[in-house]
């Protein structure tokens, strides 16, 4: 009889969390999610809460969903032609696929960083006050300067840009690009960011930078990101779910997910098996 192999466990290390007995909050809960384009399923029947001001990791092999199911929190599927989803995405307890749903309020509750960073091409200051001038967010322009300000602060990126504010934003590195499209993000407070590899194209210093930026930001929001760096998942979240050809395998605290996952297809991922 073949002796059973041991596969090793990921090695990495894994922060300290909130403890586990600690009361949670669902600030947004997923229902038997399903989404299709055309006669494609991407996502299949998920059921998914995130937590409040903690940060959850959606990992998986290219091409099982993870992007799709992201975008389903904040309605970013709807520009793309043919997609229908299914089930209920509950933000604080409200649907917000229900028609009476005001889509741009939405979007500015759950704000998204894209994989590639994404800056306009206007300056550093124009690129944080997009959101809060089309959103009539600033009562003058005392206060517009202050919000930026803060964004920016909050994204870590003041102090590097703070003598050139009015400078175009496409002369920053990637890393800072990056950053500033989190600014962006923040400016609008937000109560939800959605981060679908935000770090993906950046090289390991500006990794390290995004990453500890997304730890200190949870004090404040709720954190859903998309990686295909297992390591990365396991350093900044509290929750991480694996998804596999669009369905949910397992979804548990990172720290017991990479220890001791529960089903052998997340030991067979995370121990490089397949993927």
């Amino acid at each position: 009889m073949e002796t059973m192999r041991e596969f090793p466990r990921l090695n990495t290390q894994v922060r300290a969390r909130q403890d586990a007995t600690e009361e949670k909050s669902t600030k947004v809960d997923l229902k038997g999610v399903g989404i299709r384009y055309g006669d494609q399923s991407a996502v299949k029947d998920v059921d998914l809460s995130v937590y409040r001001k903690l940060i959850t990791a959606i990992i998986g092999p290219s091409g099982c969903g993870k992007s799709t199911l992201l975008r389903a929190i904040n309605r970013m599927n709807d520009s793309i032609s043919g997609v229908v989803t299914e089930g209920q995405v509950l933000l604080d307890g409200r649907d917000i696929y229900h028609p009476g749903t005001d889509v741009i309020e939405l979007r500015r509750r759950v704000g998204m960083v894209f994989q590639t960073p994404n800056p306009f091409p206007k300056s550093i200051y124009d690129n944080v006050a997009f959101g809060l001038r089309i959103n009539r967010m600033a009562r003058s322009r005392a206060d517009l300067d202050e919000r930026v300000e803060r964004a920016l602060r909050a994204a870590a990126l003041w102090d590097e840009v703070r003598d050139r504010l009015h400078r175009n934003a496409l002369q920053l590195s990637g890393g800072q690009q990056q950053r500033l499209c989190i600014a962006r993000a923040l400016a609008v407070e937000p109560e939800v960011l959605l981060m679908d590899e935000p770090a993906s194209a950046l090289d390991p210093v500006a990794t390290a930078k995004i990453e500890e930026l997304m730890f200190k930001l949870k004090k404040d929001y709720t954190i859903v990101i998309v990686t295909h760096n297992m390591q990365q998942a396991a350093r900044v979240s509290d929750y991480t779910a694996f998804l596999l050809s669009g369905a949910l395998v397992e979804f548990n605290s990172t720290a017991q997910l990479f220890t001791t996952p529960g089903d052998p297809r997340t030991e067979a991922y995370i121990t490089g098996r397949f993927g």
